[in-house]
């Protein structure tokens, strides 16, 4: 298994850059089931950003991208259970999916609840206002 940053998930998807493109396809297309990709959850959380902010992705299109690296069988995903349910609370809200990420994960680590300051977090991603 051998772990991959952000860059090189997003030249994959992007192909804005040639030639790191061809080298993100190149490793991309050499993992296998056997011998597969990690995607931490750092990366998954810096990978939707980077896609929403710098390469405008839709919501829809973020929605697919994460389906599709859930659903590969040449890819780790650090808590992927955790992931998928903070998909699907994003795709279910208006909530950022960074929100629902660290929602989940703190639902999983067994948290009463996530307090935050952001109210978008706090009534679309189910988290608990601080006041």
């Amino acid at each position: 298994m051998i772990g991959l940053d952000t860059n090189i998930v997003v030249r994959y998807l992007t192909h804005d850059d040639a030639a790191q493109a061809a080298a993100a396809v190149r490793v991309m297309d050499s993992l296998s089931q056997n011998s597969p990709g990690f995607l931490s959850l750092i990366v998954i959380a810096e990978l939707v950003w980077v896609l929403e902010v710098s390469y405008r992705f839709k919501k829809s299109e973020i929605e697919h991208v994460l389906e599709t690296l859930l659903r590969s069988k040449e890819l780790v995903i650090e808590q992927a259970e955790v992931v998928a349910q903070a998909l699907r609370k994003f795709s279910d809200s208006r909530a950022d999916f960074v929100d629902c990420l660290i929602e989940r994960c703190g639902h999983a680590a067994g948290c009463q609840h996530t307090v935050t300051f952001d109210q978008n977090a706090a009534s679309a991603a189910g988290m608990k206002l601080l006041r």
